[in-house]
C-alpha cells in the first residue's frame, strides 16, 4: 500500500523542526513504522541545537529506564483493575455467591475425609469462613481451625490474629503443626501461616459441593470422560517408592 504523499511531506517538515522518530510518528498518530520514517528522513540533517535537546531526552529516558517502566506498568494495571470492578455487579445473586464459593472450594479445599479448607490469604479465609456460615448456616463459633506456623512465629499471637478476623473462637483452635526448620522448609514466613477450618459434621455439605459443580461442568464433562477413556493407560504407570 502506497503512504500518503502528504504524510511524506509533514514527517520531513516535522524532521527539519528537531523532532525524533517517535515524536513524529506520535504527531502523525502512529500511522506510519519507523522504518518507513527512516527511509524518508535518514538525509534530513538535524540542527546541532536540536541534536542536543534528543540527546538529552535520550539520557533522561535511561536513566528513568526501569523506574518509568514501572510506573507505567503499575498505572496500567490500576486501569485494569478499575475497568474490571465496574463490570460486577454487587451485591452477588444468591446463585452467583453459591457457585464462587463451591469454585474456591473445588480449587482449595480438602476432597476426601473432611469438609475443611486450608490456606494463608486472609481473605479468602474469612470469605469461606462467611460463605460456610450463609450457605449452610454454620455458625463460625462451631468450626474448628488449626495452623501451619514456622518456629520463629508466635503462634499465640497469630492464633488471636485468625480468631479475631474470622470470628472462630480461641478455644476452637487446635494444637498447631509447627514446620521442621531443618528438614528443607523454606526459612521466608507466611506472615500470618497458614490455617486450616474444618466445618464439623460437614460430609454431607462437601458432597453437595461437589454436586453444584458437577451440575455447573455438565457442558463439558462427556468430552473430558471421552478423552480420558482414550488416555487411560497413562493411569497405569507405577508409582515409585515412597522413599525416593
Amino acid at each position: 500500500m502506497k503512504s500518503d504523499p502528504s504524510l511524506r511531506i509533514k514527517a520531513i517538515s516535522l524532521r527539519k523542526r528537531g523532532l525524533s522518530y517517535n515524536e513524529i510518528r506520535r504527531k502523525l498518530r502512529d500511522s506510519i513504522a519507523k522504518s518507513t520514517l527512516s527511509a524518508w528522513l535518514k538525509s534530513i540533517p538535524l540542527a546541532p541545537e536540536h541534536r542536543v535537546r534528543l540527546y538529552t531526552k535520550q539520557i533522561q529516558i535511561l536513566s528513568r529506564g526501569p523506574h518509568s517502566q514501572k510506573e507505567r506498568r503499575e498505572r496500567e494495571v490500576k486501569a485494569i483493575l478499575e475497568r474490571a470492578l465496574g463490570e460486577i455487579k454487587t451485591p452477588l445473586s444468591l446463585d452467583a455467591y453459591k457457585l464462587f464459593g463451591a469454585a474456591l472450594y473445588w480449587a482449595e479445599g480438602s476432597k476426601t475425609k473432611n469438609f475443611e479448607i486450608t490456606n494463608s490469604d486472609p481473605y479468602l479465609v474469612v470469605f469461606m469462613v462467611k460463605w460456610f456460615e450463609k450457605i449452610f448456616n454454620v455458625s463460625p463459633k462451631i468450626m474448628k481451625a488449626h495452623l501451619n506456623i514456622y518456629p520463629q512465629q508466635n503462634g499465640v499471637e497469630i492464633k488471636k490474629f485468625w480468631s479475631d478476623i474470622t470470628g472462630i473462637p480461641l478455644d476452637r483452635f487446635g494444637k498447631s503443626f509447627i514446620k521442621p526448620s531443618n528438614k528443607g522448609y523454606k526459612k521466608n514466613n507466611l506472615y500470618y501461616g497458614t490455617i486450616k477450618v474444618r466445618v464439623p459434621k460437614g460430609t454431607d455439605m462437601k458432597h453437595k459441593i461437589f454436586g453444584w459443580i458437577m451440575a455447573t461442568l455438565q457442558e463439558i464433562t462427556p468430552k473430558v470422560k471421552l478423552k480420558q477413556r482414550k488416555w487411560m493407560h497413562l493411569t497405569s504407570i507405577e508409582r515409585p517408592p515412597a522413599n525416593l
